[in-house]
């Protein structure tokens, strides 16, 4: 039989505070579909940065949104938007819609993820997002980490009671030492998930993708 390396007396008994708040910084890093991310919705920052721009005639609002290689791009889409905005309120409303998408679809590429369209307002971000958001605002980021270490002490103490429930199997029972070994494997790389995404949070934003 395997031998265990740690004794079972809950996962929230042996982890400090510390270690949990270090890792709840990238839990949902690995987590959350990237179609969650917001910088494509209407009521996301990409899109708010791109109507302060065209409300101010200031391209500099949105630059930092893209790549320096792209600022061009941008630069140009900008500098017709603001041409065709003056020919009337429809025609204002298609230069406006064509800027979000561009912008937004730059954007994008830097992150190295798809770009699908704009998503409307008020869709559901779960509750991450949002806090991160809210924590910004707020100046506060207590709430953020108390949300971001619960889930993480959940689901870190359901992948270890998982192995620890089926470690005690008969050599010869190879179904259930498969079992074993699956809920190894996946608790392992979620431990391994956490770290990695905890220590890139630190890097670039773009530079990480190129």
């Amino acid at each position: 039989m395997f031998k265990s390396h740690a004794k079972s007396k809950g996962v929230g008994a042996s982890i400090g505070k510390a270690t949990l708040g270090l890792l709840s910084a990238g839990v949902l890093a690995f987590g959350a579909a990237p179609a969650l991310a917001h910088c494509d919705g209407l009521d996301g920052p990409v899109v708010e940065a791109a109507r302060q721009a065209l409300k101010t005639e200031d391209v500099s609002r949105v630059l930092i949104w893209v790549r320096p290689q792209d600022a061009d791009e941008i630069r140009a889409t900008f500098k017709q938007a603001l041409t065709v905005r003056r020919l009337g309120p429809e025609a204002q409303a298609l230069a406006d819609r064509n800027f979000f998408e561009t912008l937004v679809r730059v954007h994008r590429v830097g992150e190295n993820a798809p770009y699908t369209g704009l998503k409307p307002a008020g869709r559901d971000l779960g509750p991450a997002i949002p806090a991160a958001d809210k924590a910004l605002e707020s100046g506060s980021e207590g709430a953020l980490t108390q949300l971001l270490t619960s889930e993480v002490r959940a689901e870190l103490n359901k992948q270890f009671e998982n192995v620890m429930a089926k470690r005690n199997f008969r050599p010869d029972d190879l179904a259930a030492g498969r079992e074993y070994v699956e809920a190894y494997v996946a608790y392992v790389h979620f431990v391994e998930r956490l770290y990695e995404a905890t220590h890139a949070a630190s890097g670039g934003h773009y530079e990480e993708h190129e």
